[in-house]
């Protein structure tokens, strides 16, 4: 496939969006290869790295092993993705813990117009696609009411983390930060990549990379087997997600983290006028909707003019 320069700067943007979401727990980088239309070339791209790849760098044919594994796509998403996060992760902490309605109701519109587009790709519906769609919903919703774990900083674990969230991350709907969130990692993580802690960076990263190579192989082959039952499950991992990024919640229980402070352990969905009475705080509906359109809006235009939707 021949690409111009302004094919690559429009990777590098996709990009961007996909570490924009990763940054959000309860929000998935998948989700934007997936309706910016570069999702299955994204997953067979990482699984081309692989012996046959790696030989030919070993044996210093650069040319080819660059061209084997797609490269200056791989490169143009990565620089996006990586200026993304690192240019954003302060900014999201705080939205996030500023004005968590605004940010959720944005995002709520997003997930919803994304299930919907992806929904749409399968092409024949049946019986194990309608199973495989409620599979997602019940895994993903399981998910997003787990408990938050207290866990080690260790290398070893930081590895782990690492290489988990990162399948989670190429899964539409299922969401790499929430899984940090889960392990307990994800304000460890967001404070490294915010002062540059090069140390859990650097293993983190490589945990990351481990994962990526190894849960790739497995996500393209089922793509290419069973590619309807694969999409409804996709499909239903971003509806059963939904349940995280409901902007109004009240806390159920809390939980002391090794800093010694309180933190949100479990939370449950409320209408906005149940969190007017309990928090007595603005429940900013209007404002909240007018986002939810927003983000719902952005999807389906990002759809209609993706590269996909024209084939």
């Amino acid at each position: 496939m021949t690409r111009s320069i302004k094919d690559y700067i429009v990777i590098a943007l996709k990009g961007m969006g996909m570490g924009a979401a990763d940054v959000v727990p309860g929000v998935s980088g998948g989700t934007i290869a997936f309706i910016t239309g570069i999702y299955e070339e994204l997953i067979e791209s990482i699984k081309s790295i692989n012996l046959n790849s790696i030989k030919l760098l070993l044996n210093f044919k650069l040319a080819d092993f660059w061209k084997a594994v797609n490269g200056n796509f791989l490169l143009s998403l990565v620089i996006g993705i990586g200026m993304s996060i690192l240019s954003l992760a302060k900014l999201i902490k705080y939205l996030l813990e500023q004005h968590p309605i605004l940010i959720w109701s944005f995002f709520f519109g997003l997930i919803v117009a994304s299930a919907i587009v992806i929904a749409r790709k399968i092409t024949e519906w049946k019986l194990r696609s309608i199973v495989a769609m409620i599979v997602g919903i019940g895994i993903a919703y399981m998910v997003t009411v787990v408990t938050p774990a207290e866990t080690t900083n260790a290398y070893w674990f930081l590895f782990l983390s690492g290489a988990l969230a990162i399948c989670a991350m190429i899964l539409p709907g299922i969401s790499g930060a929430f899984i940090l969130l889960l392990l307990g990692k994800y304000e460890f993580v967001l404070n490294a990549l915010s002062s540059f802690k090069l140390d859990v960076i650097a293993v983190f990263g490589v945990g990351a990379a481990v994962g990526l190579l190894s849960f790739s192989n497995l996500l393209s082959w089922l793509l290419r087997k069973y590619h309807n039952m694969t999409i409804a499950l996709l499909s239903g991992f971003m509806i059963g997600s939904l349940n995280k990024v409901w902007p109004w919640k009240e806390t159920v229980s809390t939980f002391i983290d090794r800093h010694g402070v309180e933190k949100s352990a479990t939370t449950r969905n409320i209408l906005p006028q149940t969190f007017e009475n309990i928090s007595g705080q603005n429940a900013d509906i209007t404002i909240a909707i007018a986002l939810a359109l927003v983000g719902f809006l952005l999807i389906i235009i990002m759809d209609k003019y993706s590269p996909e939707s024209k084939k």
